[in-house]
Order: C-alpha cells, then structure tokens, then sequence
C-alpha cells in the first residue's frame, strides 16, 4: 500500500490550503455575523458562502469528491477532505463537496435515470440548488433500515407517501429543492426488499416541514429537518432504481459518504489540537505556561498520535475502495466511521479542557466543533453497529496459520 500524494494530489492540496488560508478562513467572521444577525430559525444560506462557491468554482476546486468530475481517486480525495474539515459550516459547501448533497449526487450518478439526472443531478453539481435525504424516522430505530415505517404505494401512475422523518438534514435550506426519501413499498417481501427511494420535490402537496432540530442547542444554516408526508403523490416514474431497491441502494450511498465525513473529522480534530498547542504555550498558570506542565503534554501527545492513527485507517480504508470497490471496503469503513469521530471528540475535549470556560462557550469554535463530531457517533450508522459489523468480520475470518497453529486442538 502507497498512501504518499500522487503528483496531482500534491498540486490539489497546495491549492486548496492556500483557497482555505486566503478565503475561507476570513470568511468565517462575516458568516457567523450574518448567522448571528439573522438567528437561529433562519435558513438562508450567508451571502458569503456565495461569493466562496464562485471562487472555487474558478479556481477549478469544485466537486473533488466525485472521481468522475475531479478525476482523484478517493485516496488522493483525503487529505482535500481532511483540509475542509477546518472549516466544516464552510469549506465542503464553498467547494460543493457538502454532505448530503455529495451522497445523494453520488445516488443519482449511479441510479438514476438520464431525465432524473438532468432535472436534479446537473444543478446540485453545478451548486445552484441543494437537496436533503429522508431516511430516519422519530418511532422506531432507524439504525435498521428493516424499521422504517413510512409508506410508499403505488397508485396507477403515481406513487402516495405517508410517515414522518427527522434528521433531514438540509431541508430547512430555502435552495434545497429535492429530497430522496426512503420508505415501504413492499411490506410482504423479503426484509431487505421492502424498501425503496423516490425523488420528492419539496414543494409537492403534502410536504409538512414542522421544524429543525438543534445539535446541543445549535442550529446548523441548512438545518436538520423533521418532516411529515401526508399523502405526497408523485409520479411513477420519480422512483430510483426498481422497487425493493432501496436498501441496497442505501448501502451504496452511506458508503462513500461515512469516509468522507471521517476525513473531514480528522480536519476538524488537526484545527482542534492546533488551538490546544497554541494557547498552552501562551497560558500562565501556577508560574509557567500550561505547555510546560506534564498532564498537558501527555492530551498534546495523546492528541497527536489518535489523529495519525485515524489518518492510516481511513487512508487504508480510501486504498481499499479505489482498488477492490465499496463492498471490499465494509469492514475497513466501519472501522474508520467507528474510529474517526470518537478520536475527534477525545481531541476537542482535550482542547476544551485547555481553553477552560472559554472552551465551552461561543467564543470559541470548540463547542460547536464537539457537538457534530459527537452526533456523527449516532449518525450514518451508531458506532454500535458498526462495532458490530467489525466483530462480525473478526468472527468470519479464516484462521490464518499462525493463529492456527498456537489455538489448542
């Protein structure tokens, strides 16, 4: 395995940081102005975020998550991940690289039809209009997709959903203008054919957008969405892929998005650890700077070899999928959605710890920064599941012969 930057990967990078040092990060005072201004029950995107977008966009820093736009395979997508992870409310979106969007763009690529790809798929890659996926639901554990409740029946040329979701995550967003929501079509069939996904414009009858949910108090720009169907009627031909498809779809789908939102995580653990180094050398307490006290030493060290660690898996797991495919790379993903934000919450509260009572208030990123990375332990999948999943993978592996060898007979 050769996780060095190829050439091309290099020349992205050095772009991209210099695109983060000269545009994103000044922009953050003027978004969290505007954010502030206008409270948390607005949705509207800063106009900054626009002004980024167009910058980007010149700049040929645009849609790097997808290989058949960017050309990067996903190990060479990584470390341009992992530089946006420093900014996560801004950089992903000023690149159109944002989750859901760059999920559900990867769902159309692969499933949809070439009409659903011109009416949706071209202007979310041309960042004009953003999208949301509905797939939890508030009544049942939507950890097993095998719960999901909401119905979607088949009515001569039309399809009628019913059910209620939250965590529709960009739904709040006056731009998003299409959901991809998952839900029953066929109850009596095998557990994992009953479901499917169909393309829902959020402006179709029946829609209820009740409200956003907060992360800790804090209310994201695009807002995490709970949202009644109430006899929503769309047309046949809005379904994607066949009947019965939908959890096979949705597996391909969380796949490429759960490593992406690791290679962010390590963005955002690298920014966290960066504020920790720096306000321990320039702290004085019990006379002589925090840098030069042991315990403090030990969370800088501690911080800096999870960080590499998390790196090297989710670089390997990234290797895995560009040379074997997504299914080869189960088990490392899990590994890697299990690691990364748990690794990235042990970082920021380290750095919290540092920053005192400043570290749990706004007048820091450190707060905001630990809530997402902890909800990402609940989100595409809680770490219970994939622990799981990797013990599954442990318990199915053939023995190999050391370990057959030392095993009593």
């Amino acid at each position: 395995m050769d996780f060095a930057m190829s050439a091309k990967g290099q020349e992205y990078h050095e772009r991209l940081t210099n695109f983060m040092v000269e545009h994103v990060f000044p922009a953050e005072k003027a978004y969290d102005e505007y954010r502030e201004e206008k409270g948390p029950k607005d949705f509207t995107v800063p106009p900054v975020v626009e002004e980024l977008k167009k910058i980007a966009r010149k700049q040929g820093l645009w849609n790097l998550f997808l290989p058949k736009e960017s050309g990067l395979t996903n190990l060479e997508y990584a470390p341009l991940a992992e530089l946006t992870g420093w900014s996560t409310e801004i950089a992903p979106e000023a690149i159109n690289c944002a989750a859901p969007d760059t999920g559900n763009m990867e769902t159309l690529h692969l499933f949809a039809t070439e009409e659903q790809r011109k009416q949706w798929l071209e202007p979310l890659l041309a960042g004009e209009i953003r999208s949301a996926f509905s797939m939890t639901e508030p009544a049942v554990a939507s950890s097993d997709a095998r719960n999901i409740q909401t119905e979607i029946v088949r009515d001569g040329d039309h399809y009628v959903i019913n059910g209620r979701k939250w965590w529709t995550s960009g739904a709040n967003d006056p731009r998003c203008k299409v959901l991809i929501v998952m839900g029953r079509t066929n109850p009596e069939a095998a557990s994992h054919q009953q479901q499917s996904m169909i393309l829902v414009p959020v402006d179709t009858p029946g829609v209820q957008i009740l409200r956003s949910t907060s992360v800790f108090g804090w209310q994201d720009q695009h807002g995490h969405a709970e949202i009644v169907y109430d006899n929503v009627r769309v047309p046949a031909s809005n379904l994607l892929g066949e009947e019965g498809g939908g959890f096979a779809i949705a597996q391909a789908r969380l796949g490429p998005g759960r490593i992406h939102h690791c290679m962010r995580a390590i963005g955002v653990a690298e920014r966290a650890l960066a504020l920790m180094v720096d306000r321990v050398q320039t702290r004085i307490a019990f006379g002589k700077p925090l840098a030069e006290q042991g315990m403090i030493q030990n969370a800088i060290a501690l911080s800096r070899n999870e960080i590499d660690q998390a790196r090297l898996l989710c670089q390997k797991a990234a290797w895995v999928i560009d040379k074997e495919g997504n299914k080869a790379a189960h088990g490392l993903v899990s590994q890697i959605k299990a690691v990364a934000p748990l690794m990235a919450c042990n970082v920021i509260d380290r750095a919290i710890q540092t920053h005192g009572g400043a570290g749990v208030s706004d007048d820091t990123v450190l707060a905001r920064m630990y809530g997402w990375q902890r909800a990402m332990r609940i989100f595409d999948g809680p770490d219970e599941v994939h622990l799981r999943t990797i013990a599954r993978h442990e318990l199915g592996r053939e023995k190999s012969p050391l370990a057959a060898a030392v095993i009593p007979q």
